[in-house]
């Protein structure tokens, strides 16, 4: 693609972004989702393949389908108060529906139909894209409008996204869809509590693109796509192995690693309000997230000896992709517990 079309595209897609998240006002919101997901359309379609035109067109046809929706519902609910803007909290109806519409984007379940299927269908850097930049323009307006949501409705919805996560991600071999239940997963632990404190849903999403981003780009090293291909790092990459490992551990809330810490606030907060039975069977849906990535850990690190690949890539073979990000978002990924008094004071 040529380069000046690739700013464009990009400064585009950021542009939505921040036009929605710091958008007071209904139609400019809709229009930087509109902006947004247009973008990130022709980022799905650079590589020209059937793979990458089918996962375009999901993603495409499933937000213009919530982007309608919620047009729809903003529209309805101007015939009340009148005005557009997101101070005035909308009625009952159009929360709803907006909620559903967002939910839709954001690949909740039980619209979470079509975000394995986009990941599979992209490389790892625009699958990257996908399950984080991609989340921020709905999120921020779920934040705007927490106070009109429904709590119960929220809750089902996120408990149905860690349950779809948890089991979906079970049998996968591609490592892009074991992604892509994740991300399903920490969808519904990151809505749990936006009703009751949504600072603590912002500070989830940033552990999350933490966690992710750093996973995305140990993969892309060495353009790991599946399993098998990830259990022949060890003759090429062999100090990546423990580092990727910690990475899977944190993502999945292992303490004492980062990805425990929001997990831990989380429940506190749940407990706070008289909600016991939930926080009960995150935790046990949980341990399934433990397990698939527990397997990788295991297929990666304990099951092949650098010397059992009988294959001709050379030992220690020359890496051709600097990743300056990677030891920084190592360390966060694995050293922020420590810092949890002083996090916790802030929520």
């Amino acid at each position: 693609m040529n380069p000046l079309a690739q700013l464009v595209i990009y400064s585009t897609m950021i542009m939505g972004t921040f036009i929605t998240s710091l958008s007071s006002h209904w139609f400019l919101a809709w229009a930087g989702l509109e902006m947004n997901m247009l973008a990130f359309t022709s980022i799905l379609i650079k590589k020209a393949n059937s793979r990458s035109t089918e996962a375009a067109t999901k993603y495409f046809l499933v937000q213009s389908t919530a982007s309608m929706i919620l047009m729809m519902a903003i529209m309805y609910n101007n015939l009340f108060p009148g005005q557009w803007t997101m101070m005035n909290n909308p009625n009952q109806l159009s929360a709803l529906i907006m909620m559903m519409a967002l939910a839709m984007k954001l690949g909740m379940a039980p619209f979470h139909f079509w975000i394995p299927e986009v990941t599979q269908g992209t490389p790892l850097i625009p699958g990257l894209l996908l399950l984080t930049w991609q989340k921020l323009a709905p999120i921020s307006i779920m934040y705007q409008m927490y106070s009109s949501i429904n709590t119960s409705t929220l809750l089902a919805l996120s408990m149905l996204s860690i349950m779809m996560g948890s089991w979906g991600g079970l049998n996968q071999t591609q490592l892009r869809k074991i992604l892509a239940y994740s991300s399903i997963t920490h969808m519904g632990w990151m809505m749990m509590t936006l009703t009751y404190n949504p600072n603590v849903t912002i500070f989830y999403l940033l552990t999350y693109i933490i966690l992710t981003t750093t996973a995305f780009l140990a993969l892309s090293l060495n353009s790991n796509t599946t399993i098998l291909m990830l259990s022949r790092t060890w003759n090429k990459l062999t100090w990546l192995m423990p580092l990727m490992s910690s990475t899977l551990l944190s993502m999945g809330g292992l303490p004492p690693l980062t990805g425990f810490l929001p997990k831990w606030i989380i429940i506190q907060e749940l407990t706070k309000n008289n909600n016991f039975i939930m926080p009960t069977i995150m935790i046990t849906m949980t341990l399934l997230n433990l397990y698939f990535y527990l397997r990788l850990i295991y297929i990666t690190s304990m099951t092949l000896l650098p010397t059992s690949n009988n294959t001709k890539m050379k030992w220690q073979f020359e890496n051709t992709k600097p990743m300056p990000l990677i030891p920084p978002l190592i360390i966060l990924t694995t050293f922020l517990l420590p810092l949890s008094p002083t996090i916790l004071t802030i929520f």
